[in-house]
């Protein structure tokens, strides 16, 4: 095994993340240290870590190196350095640590796809919900203030789903978004309505 496979087996993002300073809540949220983040918008999983607010993942390598300027090998030695590991003689553990989840990257890229595209779409919502809200009883309801009040519950489940849950139910939640076409739908009006909007100038329309 190579170093990066040693460490990444015994540290955690988390346990990295904290060893250096960076205060997680319960739920595996944090501040980025990444950006100016005043309020906790990255995620840390047990393989790998997502902010919501500038983009920035990877897995424990990848936040270490981050974190202190380091080349991905600095970052490796210096996790193995301070967490006590011998990269020349890897508990057997380790060496026959079988992964939790076969396609784990090609799921990490599958998950932060639809975490992204969600909160894109979330955000779009509560914009909506506040600027297109009636003015009194008797206005007309706009399609996008309808659209938010049917939607946001439902969205708002998803995300939590995929930013709290076990991995087993994300990849079930996953795989059912990817599989249906919810997600590509979805991104592609998204899409749409911001090449729209710069197009002509215009605030986001319902089609």
């Amino acid at each position: 095994m190579s170093i990066y496979e040693i460490v990444k087996a015994n540290v955690t993002v988390r346990q990295a993340a904290e060893h250096y300073g960076v205060k997680v809540q319960r739920n595996g949220m944090c501040c980025c240290p990444f950006h100016n983040d005043r309020h906790p918008s990255m995620k840390l999983n047990e393989d790998y870590f997502y902010c919501f607010g500038c983009g920035a993942h990877g897995d424990v390598i990848e936040f270490t190196a981050r974190l202190f300027g380091l080349s991905s090998l600095q970052a490796a030695k210096k996790l193995a350095y301070d967490f006590g590991i011998d990269p020349d003689k890897p508990p057997v553990a380790v060496a026959l640590k079988k992964p939790k989840y076969p396609l784990a990257k090609a799921f990490q890229k599958d998950e932060m796809h639809c975490q992204r595209v969600l909160c894109d779409y979330l955000h779009l919502l509560e914009d909506w919900k506040e600027r297109y809200a009636p003015s009194s009883p008797e206005d007309e309801w706009d399609d996008r203030f309808v659209e938010a009040c049917q939607m946001l519950d439902r969205v708002e489940y998803l995300v939590d789903v995929l930013t709290f849950e076990d991995l087993k139910v994300r990849v079930k939640t996953v795989d059912m978004m990817k599989q249906n076409g919810t997600i590509d739908r979805l991104e592609e009006r998204l899409n749409r309505m911001k090449k729209e909007e710069q197009a002509h100038g215009k605030e986001w329309k319902m089609d």
